[in-house]
């Protein structure tokens, strides 16, 4: 049972996703993803220093405009639960040189952030679903894109 996959659309909450957002860092943008997980309850606040520190060793830039900031192993302990948050940019952040305009957050206790990950780039590496989210203005238009995702499994 532990390893039933929820559909994305369960994992993000209306509260973590944020559609007209700006950063002027990544930095900042990854403490805003973060902020959508702990308005949820899915983790405490060491585990958004510990999405920095991933995002310093290894970056989380997708291509597309999307970027999955998530923390680091040792930081397990912060997610409370799993769960996603978005947050959209639409003047773009600089991700290290790439224009990012999506950021989605991930917590998730043991290994589920490899099966999270493993979903979202399945709608993030369609052209149209990347394109489509970039361009989302509503809640209801987000849940549509990850829905369609979760029916093809």
């Amino acid at each position: 049972m532990a390893d039933e996959q929820k559909p994305l659309t369960e994992l993000l909450a209306e509260a973590s996703i944020t559609l007209d957002a700006s950063a002027s860092s990544r930095d900042e943008a990854i403490r805003l993803a973060g902020a959508g997980l702990k308005a949820v309850g899915a983790i405490d606040d060491a585990y958004i220093d510990a999405m920095i520190d991933r995002e310093n060793s290894v970056s989380t830039f997708m291509g597309e405009g999307v970027a999955i900031p998530h923390g680091t192993l040792a930081a397990k302990d912060s997610v409370k639960s799993d769960a996603l948050s978005m947050v959209k940019f639409p003047a773009g952040v600089d991700w290290d040189g790439n224009d990012v305009r999506i950021a989605f957050g991930i917590a998730a206790k043991g290994n589920g952030h490899i099966a999270l990950l493993s979903q979202l780039a399945t709608v993030l590496m369609d052209p149209e679903k990347a394109e489509a989210l970039r361009d989302a203005t509503t809640v209801e238009q987000v849940y549509a894109l990850l829905e369609s995702e979760d029916e093809d499994e």
